[in-house]
């Protein structure tokens, strides 16, 4: 009679299986393989190697704390002649003396996670057990069967395994590109995303519930998008928008996911102080990525928040043109949120593909701040009533905005003004650093045919400008070098469409504001009682901007709002311009010195002239990049930069991954906060 088997020592083959299934940025220190597809391990045995038809292999994998095989986190199946392409199996892929290799597949329908690995090898009713290691398993974007599985292998490189991109900020007439390192692949942050979804209230609550429900991106993407706030769980980042982040960091100054990551696991799952909209996107870009769903980050500028669901966002104004805080409703400059990409069985058929989701904390869903995922397709069509969070989305893009100003009697008159929320929505480009426009994805053209029935279909109403309001219209334009510390003039034109001449009071001022819409300080203003307006002729109002006004109060979000109020004496109309504008920061030079290749020192030279008329102090330059640098780096300016001066460091650089990366650039000072630049470097692979 044959001895027993006896395993001498498991390879998992990380180095190989990484390759194979697009994993290999993770390190190869373990074992990371997506579902749907095979991998090899090969097992070692003393004494003599595996019979046919003598020695009985079963395996057993598990995953989560209480593994149950009704719940799908267990499964226990033989070494077999035949892969399966519903279950998991195993076959014998090679035998070589006493080393043999196993393919082992797993369903496209798999939980994800973190699995152990067991053997039973025996040759009749007794066998032996051997523990052969942990692996952790992920979505497959390249597994047609798997419900995140995207057709196009650039899309597959971009929205999943690229570790940096931009970001779209500013305001919707300038639109600013923000570099941000997603680090996706970097250390300790597979282990992080995986803690995550452990720390979340609905594991903790129910953990086979919990864990049986891995195996859907809906159901991970509704975790991942509560767990990045902390409104109601232990999630990672606490949100702030008051410009008071002095017991933290400023969400202007963040530049990538990886240090907040590491930051909420090392402080126990705190909260880090602070995130907004965009830093909220892009972790859980990050988080949604290294799990293996296809994700990007998107803008939308003019972003509505209609707190009460009636796609109405009343706005009012004094007599002055001072907004007046009497409603919750908001008009963001630009709000963002990721979308994530999978199919909707839970729905009807055509809501496959894009899915709005929001990290945000917002309004709750389901008693959870958390939003989505909304299907943009439905969001297009008007399908309120399909999960999740249709309503608020389609709001974000769709609502109407009415001024109203307040009259000195407490009386209210509505203003004419042609609404423009949901704008030049916006995302990196495929394979590119140019901006995409999606608005078509989410919205019929505006005033179209389309748009009327989507409305009629959601049972709500649009209101349009009639020709009679179109009479007298007021646009405000701007002029070049809208420049940090620099004067510049803005303008009110105002067209007077009619046969008839007008006599009018026009209002213009200017304020520091938020990218959430609050307002700060006046920093322009002009009152012009007797404004003649001639039929069919156009008139020019300028208002000088200056620097001595707006320098001391304006908040990291480098934006200003001009409002301009016309007040018609015959008519008692009131016409009302509004433009958000952006002051532009000054750029940072960055040199590379010498020539990039993989695993050999590297010198970036980071340079910023100040553009004020006051010296700058406290300067310091952070950067980061996934392949480029390890973690973080800070360099600090010892003396103060004096208005036109350089300010300048050099920093070393440790490439140790191969191909296209982005250098990530924030400079902090006493007076300029918030400054962002990146530069693309192309590392060369090790000559061989």
């Amino acid at each position: 009679m044959a001895e027993d088997l006896v395993l001498e020592s498991c390879n998992l083959e990380c180095e190989s299986n990484s390759l194979n299934h697009m994993t290999a940025d993770m390190g190869s220190q373990q074992l990371v393989v997506r579902r749907g597809q095979s991998f090899t391990i090969t097992l070692l045995f003393a004494g003599r190697g595996y019979e046919e038809g003598v020695d009985r292999l079963t395996l057993n994998v598990q995953t989560g704390p209480c593994p149950i095989e009704s719940s799908g986190t267990k499964s226990h199946f033989p070494v077999s002649d035949a892969l399966r392409k519903s279950a998991w199996s195993a076959i014998v892929e090679h035998q070589d003396g006493t080393s043999l290799s196993l393919l082992i597949y797993s369903p496209p329908d798999a939980r994800i996670g973190r699995y152990t690995l067991t053997l039973e090898a025996s040759m009749g009713y007794q066998g032996t057990s051997f523990r052969l290691g942990e692996f952790i398993l992920l979505f497959n974007p390249w597994c047609p069967d798997d419900s995140v599985f995207l057709e196009y292998e650039d899309q597959r490189c971009e929205f999943v395994l690229t570790q940096q991109g931009l970001i779209y900020q500013g305001s919707l007439k300038f639109i600013v590109p923000t570099a941000w390192n997603f680090g996706q692949f970097e250390d300790e942050i597979l282990d992080i995303c995986l803690q995550l979804l452990d720390t979340n209230p609905k594991f903790l609550r129910d953990q086979n519930r919990d864990c049986s429900r891995r195996n859907n991106p809906v159901y991970i993407g509704r975790v991942v998008s509560a767990m990045v706030n902390c409104n109601d769980d232990q999630g990672v980042l606490a949100g702030r928008w008051d410009n008071a982040y002095e017991d933290g960091v400023s969400p202007m100054s963040w530049i990538g996911s990886v240090d907040i990551l590491r930051r909420w696991r090392k402080y126990g799952c705190q909260p880090v102080r602070y995130g907004q909209c965009w830093v909220f996107a892009a972790v859980a870009c990050t988080v949604l990525r290294c799990l293996g769903i296809p994700t990007r980050v998107v803008t939308n500028y003019n972003s509505a928040h209609d707190t009460n669901s009636n796609l109405v966002i009343d706005r009012y104004l004094d007599e002055m043109g001072n907004l007046q805080k009497t409603s919750k409703d908001m008009i963001w400059n630009y709000h963002c949120w990721v979308e994530t990409w999978m199919t909707r069985p839970d729905l009807s058929p055509g809501c496959d593909g894009w899915q709005a989701l929001d990290p945000t904390p917002q309004e709750k869903s389901e008693g959870t701040y958390c939003c989505g995922p909304a299907p943009v397709k439905a969001i297009k069509e008007g399908e309120l009533r399909l999960k999740y969070d249709i309503p608020f989305v389609f709001a974000e893009v769709n609502a109407d905005v009415v001024y109203w100003v307040l009259q000195k009697d407490g009386s209210r008159k509505k203003t004419i003004y042609s609404s423009t929320v949901g704008k030049n929505m916006s995302t990196k480009s495929v394979g590119k650093d140019t901006r995409e426009d999606i608005t078509h994805n989410y919205k019929y053209p505006e005033g179209s045919d389309q748009e009327r029935e989507v409305f009629a279909k959601a049972e709500l109403q649009k209101s349009y400008l009639t020709e009679e309001e179109k009479g007298v219209s007021i646009k405000i334009k701007v002029s070049e070098g809208m420049n940090n510390g620099c004067d510049f003039d803005v303008y009110a034109v105002i067209s007077n469409n009619t046969e008839t001449e007008r006599l009018c009071r026009l209002m213009f001022c200017a304020r520091t504001a938020s990218y959430n819409g609050v307002m700060g300080p006046e920093c322009g203003m002009k009152d012009l009682l007797n404004v003649i307006l001639l039929p069919h002729a156009e008139k020019t109002v300028p208002l000088r901007i200056l620097y001595e006004k707006y320098g001391s109060c304006l908040t990291q979000d480098n934006m200003i709002k001009l409002v301009a109020l016309l007040f018609e004496y015959q008519t008692g109309d009131i016409v009302l311009g509004v433009r958000d504008i952006y002051i532009k920061n000054p750029d940072i030079k960055i040199r590379v010195l010498g020539e990039p290749m993989q695993k050999r020192k590297l010198v970036a030279e980071l340079t910023l002239t100040n553009p004020l008329s006051t010296p700058l102090s406290g300067c310091v330059f952070t950067l980061e990049g996934a392949g480029l640098t390890e973690g973080q780096k800070t360099q600090e300016l010892a003396s103060r930069v004096e208005p036109g001066q350089e300010a300048k460091v050099r920093v070393d650089l440790a490439p140790h991954l191969s191909g296209l990366h982005k250098l990530v650039v924030n400079f902090e000072s006493d007076k300029l906060k918030g400054v962002k630049g990146y530069r693309n470097v192309i590392v060369a692979p090790l000559p061989k």
